[in-house]
């Protein structure tokens, strides 16, 4: 099958297509048929070098979200069968392909509301917003969060989570996404370039960090007694959080075919839609321009490899 991937950590010129062996269905399994798959700033990370303990052999197949059609069931696998259109974050990456085997239990069924495309945006991303609010971050209704850089991958789901949990939602981003994050439902946007969201805002129930730094820093002025700082960057500062009095912590997400579930019902009801700034072919070419544009770290949404 085609593939796409890196033999040693550098750029994007790293990226090259090549034949590889088709990876075989294990019982407990489900081989799919890739028809859309998405890029992720960690794809760009681990290419890099950063997160070499994930990188145990070359070559090595990047991506992290795979949509598409089942092509096989193991044998011990009730819940799908063959010609199913599917989606996962699969707990290994190796999407940048043809097919890709995932476990059975971290697959979720595509709403037909959805194109491939569209579900291949959700997986990484939508379960990272998900568990940062709801499992680290507590978020229910009537509650209010601060999402940073919310016309980012996970901000724009981030947004639409908090909403359809009934929260009331502020979030930074530049001028120019005004118009997106207020038609995700924000309702007090910060223009980060001309205003201090710490000065702006107080009394914040959970903040959702996707920044680190001093925007982390100064997250903890705008929690009450009591809130939450998640982050998905860096462990946050234990003296701070103690002297504000609130929890803060770091995480990394994890595959929960449950909750790709309960993601997937809210796209089916409109409360959950996909941004997609930009659509490339699965070619070298295609994968490494989608690279360059996500290390700009000005991406709308998300960027999406068609494979089908």
């Amino acid at each position: 099958m085609k593939a796409i991937v890196i033999e040693e950590f550098g750029g994007a010129e790293q990226l090259k297509e090549q034949e590889v062996a088709k990876p075989t269905c294990g019982v407990n399994q489900v081989l799919i048929q890739t028809y859309a798959t998405s890029v992720n700033p960690v794809d760009f990370k681990i290419r890099q070098g950063y997160m070499k303990e994930v990188a145990e052999n070359f070559p090595l197949i990047l991506g992290g979200d795979v949509a598409g059609i089942v092509a096989e069931a193991g044998s011990n696998v009730t819940r799908f069968r063959e010609g199913d259109r599917v989606f996962a974050r699969p707990r290994q990456f190796g999407t940048y392909a043809e097919y890709v085997a995932v476990d059975a239990d971290i697959i979720a069924r595509i709403p037909e509301q959805l194109s491939f495309e569209e579900a291949a945006a959700i997986p990484l991303a939508a379960m990272t917003a998900w568990q940062a609010l709801v499992d680290h971050g507590r978020l229910g209704k009537g509650q209010k969060v601060l999402i940073h850089a919310g016309a980012g991958g996970v901000g724009t789901y981030a947004i639409q989570i908090a909403k359809s949990l009934g929260a009331e939602v502020a979030s930074t981003a530049s001028e120019s996404n005004e118009a997106l994050l207020r038609s995700l439902g924000v309702d007090h946007f910060i223009n980060y370039k001309k205003e201090d969201f710490s000065e702006i805002l107080s009394g914040y129930d959970v903040v959702l960090d996707t920044m680190g730094g001093d925007i982390q820093r100064d997250s903890f002025k705008v929690l009450k007694s009591g809130g939450h700082l998640v982050s998905l960057v860096e462990q946050p500062d234990e003296k701070l959080a103690k002297e504000a009095g609130v929890t803060a912590n770091v995480f990394m997400m994890e595959p929960k075919g449950d909750q790709l579930d309960q993601l997937a019902e809210l796209a089916a009801e409109g409360k959950l839609k996909s941004i997609i700034d930009g659509t490339y072919p699965l070619t070298q070419q295609g994968v490494r321009e989608a690279h360059e544009k996500s290390e700009t770290h000005h991406t709308r949404g998300k960027l999406v490899i068609q494979v089908q």
